[in-house]
């Protein structure tokens, strides 16, 4: 496994951006490596970042501005080769076919809740290690 794990994180509020900051922490879990983070505050910068490469999750806000995390996890799901697993940050849990629909591969409700969050993404890193193994 790889040193540590890159986790690209978009919203345009740095309050939401620094939520998942916080539930994170150093890894999400004891099996796993640390994390590094990538943050983005426009579409554009998710997309530069994606082409990029390196990344192995992207956490994304649905409620983000101008493009909702929802648009965007659509976007890169069709345009980005071998698109890493995406979790939706959602308004509300009644959203979560919302996520469906954008073709996240997991959702948690905001505001972010550290243990709940930090599992999501824990699940997301493994597969992302099975699938990169």
């Amino acid at each position: 496994m790889q040193p540590t794990a890159t986790v690209l994180v978009y919203s345009d509020d740095s309050t939401t951006r620094e939520q998942v900051r916080l539930a994170t922490g150093r890894r999400p879990a004891a099996d796993l490596p640390e994390v590094e983070f990538v943050e983005c505050a426009t579409p554009g910068a998710v997309l530069r970042e994606l082409h990029r490469g390196g990344i192995d999750v992207c956490v994304l806000d649905g409620e983000a501005v101008p493009m909702g995390g929802m648009g965007v996890c659509r976007e890169i799901k069709d345009e980005i080769f071998e698109c890493p697993p995406v979790l939706l940050l959602i308004a509300r849990p009644q959203d979560a076919w919302l996520a469906t629909w954008s073709r996240a591969d997991a959702a948690v409700a905001l505001p972010v809740e550290p243990v709940e969050f930090a599992s999501a993404l824990a699940t997301l890193l493994r597969r992302k290690a099975l699938v990169s193994a």
